[in-house]
């Protein structure tokens, strides 16, 4: 299960790949659910959720009530962009 603090520390184009990856595993699993009976039936509900914790997110990124990380650097703490930023 994803974490509210994972996903603001991820980019914009992170958190909406991960959005459309959880979209198709989300259709495949209906897909098989409308054929036979699924091992993890909860997996659907906890895509759900994830999903609604990534548009969460998305829309409180846009509305400036929280932000997100700008780029990989702010992410990864020991790149050469961090490194270049604690020189200035």
């Amino acid at each position: 299960m994803l974490k509210i603090r994972d996903l603001r520390e991820m980019t914009r184009d992170e958190l909406l790949l991960k959005k459309n990856d959880l979209l198709d595993e989300r259709f495949n699993l209906n897909m098989r659910r409308s054929m036979k009976a699924l091992d993890n039936p909860l997996r659907i509900r906890q895509i759900r959720r994830e999903i609604a914790l990534i548009l969460t997110t998305l829309q409180e990124d846009t509305l400036g009530i929280k932000k997100l990380a700008e780029n990989a650097s702010a992410v990864l703490p020991n790149s050469k962009a961090a490194q270049k930023g604690k020189e200035e």
